[in-house]
């Protein structure tokens, strides 16, 4: 891929809460998340200074979330909510979570400006009534940007599980990158093989299907590529913040090489083995960073470049 060579507007679209964190010592910590603004915010560290379009209420909840955002180059846009949404998360001893959600998520998506890259994904992509206009968002952009979707699958929100699944798969169809973790990949298609279900989500429309395996590392599979990156060995303090990590670096390295705009689609088209591989190392080597560290606190293209493990 060629390197672009004027910043490149990025465009975030979802949910900004505000994380409620039971560890499993008994403390309770508060602070700003969502899977979208954890994108935005990781985008931001990494120098992308991304727009996030999201829904937050004018109350101490969302002056914190705005402060937090702003403290890393991210702009928000979009109404005030009535009130900011709060995310309960629980943390066994290993630092994995499970969730709980108070969610007010809706936007007025008609006259954002059409920008360079789009993400969407979790719970906005879903939720009605926003989930309306992040999809006719997305329509705007194809073959205008890079779209890249992350299902990010919230069992505990879903009461419709066939409606959602069916939602999820046309965003899949209609996106240029997927990055989805395998509890995604097995709560669309339970008990279906993972790489069966990457590459035939690769023939539905995506140029490029990761799927992230935990311990395990990730897959990659792509029109003429399919591998397997490890990952990368850290002491885990929290998982939180970990895919949304991983989904910033995978949108900053494929921007760093000119799959943006008009072109993204080419340029996806043009990734080899090499390429792929090397984006998903960087990407990995983000979300380590991430896991290493109490919360949803990314790393910045400093550390990036400092860190070796």
């Amino acid at each position: 891929m060629t390197a672009h060579k004027s910043k490149p507007d990025v465009l975030v679209v979802g949910e900004a809460l505000v994380d409620i964190v039971h560890r499993a010592d008994g403390s309770i910590d508060e602070s700003p998340g969502g899977s979208p603004a954890n994108v935005a915010l990781a985008l931001g560290r990494l120098g992308r200074s991304p727009r996030l379009l999201t829904a937050i209420g004018d109350d101490p909840h969302g002056q914190a979330v705005r402060a937090w955002l702003a403290a890393s180059d991210v702009s928000v846009e979009g109404l005030p909510a009535a009130r900011t949404s709060t995310a309960l998360a629980r943390l066994n001893a290993e630092g994995a979570a499970t969730y709980e959600f108070d969610l007010d998520w809706q936007i007025k998506a008609d006259d954002v400006e059409v920008a360079d890259a789009l993400h969407i994904g979790s719970i906005a992509a879903t939720l009605e009534p926003g989930a309306t206009a992040v999809a006719a968002l997305l329509d705007r952009h194809r073959r205008r940007a890079l779209i890249t979707y992350d299902p990010n699958i919230r069992p505990s929100l879903i009461d419709d599980r066939d409606a959602v699944r069916l939602q999820a798969l046309s965003l899949i169809g209609r996106a240029d990158v997927i990055k989805a973790s395998d509890e995604d990949v097995a709560w669309l298609h339970p008990g279906e093989d993972i790489a069966e279900v990457a590459r035939r989500w690769s023939r539905s429309g995506p140029a490029l299907v990761v799927v992230t395996l935990g311990s395990a590392g990730c897959l990659a599979v792509t029109p003429s590529v399919e591998l397997r990156v490890p990952a990368i060995t850290v002491d885990v303090v929290d998982t939180v913040g970990a895919g949304d990590t991983f989904m910033a670096g995978l949108i900053d390295g494929l921007l760093s090489g000119g799959a943006l705009g008009a072109e993204a689609r080419a340029g996806l088209e043009s990734l080899g083995e090499d390429s792929v591989t090397a984006l998903l190392g960087r990407s990995a080597l983000a979300a380590a960073i991430t896991v290493s560290r109490p919360g949803a606190d990314p790393p910045r293209r400093e550390d990036m470049d400092m860190v070796v493990f």
